[in-house]
């Protein structure tokens, strides 16, 4: 890990996993109702929960190295169990995307502040 100017702080990191979780969640609605077309954003937004849903209320988010640690094992990951999916394929290139990102912002210790709906 590199020097970062600020302290860890879980509770904003957990906050800001929660948030993410609940908008992907009306991600997934909104795609679901637009219909055959939005398939990609469904996977997009199914795959951004499943990631949040993995660490949100994990114990890794309490130490910056431990959360970049459990990153790394789940981007290794073979599989992301999910149903309802439209492509597995598709989907589980989504997650490890989202784990990369994360993996990124957990590095910098930065982005976590960002808790709006649209990112």
């Amino acid at each position: 890990m590199t020097a970062s100017l600020k302290a860890w702080d879980a509770k904003l990191v957990r906050r800001w996993l929660e948030r993410r979780y609940e908008a992907s969640r009306l991600d997934q609605a909104a795609a679901d109702r637009r219909g055959y077309e939005a398939r990609d954003d469904f996977d997009k937004a199914a795959a951004e929960e499943w990631a949040c849903r993995a660490l949100k209320n994990a114990d890794c988010t309490n130490d910056q190295a431990a959360l970049a640690a459990r990153l790394k094992e789940l981007i290794g990951q073979d599989e992301y169990p999910a149903a309802g999916l439209h492509d597995d394929t598709r989907f589980e290139r989504h997650v490890r995307t989202y784990f990369r990102k994360l993996a990124k912002m957990t590095k910098a210790n930065e982005g976590f502040e960002k808790i709006f709906r649209h990112q």
